[in-house]
């Protein structure tokens, strides 16, 4: 999914310097952006106070949105560059497309992996024939400066790792969890989880005491370490935990987001994610002279144009303001 700002602000991001070392319970609000005519998301990341947890760089929360009679998701052919796009549903369907020829329709709890590398273009859509309901979450992951400029893929992956509890079960989109592993290719240590949990479920989820967390609720009421926590929020957990208790109220979705302290301060404007001032305005460059990113073929109607880069130079900084 592409950020669809026409205001674009640069996100600066990444480095160890802000990491949070010891478990904490700071709840983030999200921002409220419209995508396209008729899709609005809750942005849980890039934050006011939290830019990055782990690798995790972008989060979208959407729905669940009534679409019987709507288009849907129409998000026009865009470029990425330096991330991993993570597609995530719990109701819909999304028709992705992209540069390298993949075409796809991404249904829920399958995961839809593109990896941008050195550049890539896709659009998503709900199908014209499509369910009444739409609810997900799109999610970017930061490459590291070994990998960014790898070759561009899509991946799709409709049988994923489960464990299963009395009341808990969790679905593996990235990393390993609880002696699982995920099949989704990933470049730096990061974990993503599905949890559902029936009313009245009281769990505990081993963790990896140097990963940082976070939990982005997607539906349902949970306490999430003694946090209530309700549908389109995250809790920020920081680092230091070997496990994480888990109470749900009703029956409720979450998303549990983890991995190590991103280490490169990064610099994240539009749909680019890079290391200067100098690399973005190259990639916006490149996007609107038709260079670099290629073309998405079967799409019905226009590409995205890129907004207009800030008057002020963009500097990579820290994970916070």
């Amino acid at each position: 999914m592409s950020n669809l700002d026409r205001d674009a602000v640069p996100s600066l991001c990444g480095g160890r310097g802000f990491v949070v070392a010891e478990p904490v319970r700071e709840l983030l609000s999200p921002r409220r952006v419209t995508l396209g005519e008729s899709t609005e998301v809750r942005r849980l990341l890039p934050n006011l106070g939290r830019r990055m947890v782990g690798a995790w760089c972008f989060v979208d929360h959407y729905g669940p949105d009534d679409i019987a009679d709507e288009p849907g998701m129409q998000v026009p052919p865009h470029p990425h560059m330096g991330l991993q796009t993570v597609s995530w549903l719990h109701e819909g369907e999304v028709l992705h497309r992209d540069s390298t020829g993949s075409v796809q329709t991404v249904r829920p709890r399958e995961l839809g992996l593109m990896t941008s590398g050195r550049a890539i273009s896709h659009s998503e859509e709900s199908p014209r024939s499509h369910a009444r309901f739409l609810h997900g979450a799109q999610l970017w992951v930061a490459l590291p400066d070994s990998d960014r400029h790898t070759p561009p893929r899509f991946e799709h992956h409709a049988d994923l790792p489960q464990i299963t509890s009395p009341g808990l079960t969790a679905t593996l989109l990235l990393g390993t969890l609880d002696g699982s592993t995920s099949p989704g290719t990933t470049y730096t240590p990061i974990l993503g989880a599905d949890l559902a949990l029936s009313r009245g479920a009281d769990v505990r989820l081993p963790l990896e005491r140097d990963f940082e967390y976070a939990v982005l609720a997607m539906s349902g009421e949970t306490h999430v370490d003694g946090v209530p926590v309700l549908p389109g929020s995250m809790l920020y957990l920081g680092c230091g935990r070997t496990d994480l208790s888990l109470r749900a109220e009703s029956d409720a979705g979450l998303m549990l987001l983890g991995g190590e302290p991103f280490e490169e301060e990064l610099v994240m404007w539009w749909n680019f994610v890079g290391r200067t001032n100098e690399e973005i305005a190259r990639a916006r460059a490149d996007w609107m002279n038709g260079d670099r990113f290629g073309a998405v073929r079967g799409y019905d109607g226009d590409r995205l144009s890129a907004p207009e880069l800030p008057a002020v130079p963009l500097k990579a900084r820290g994970r916070v303001r």
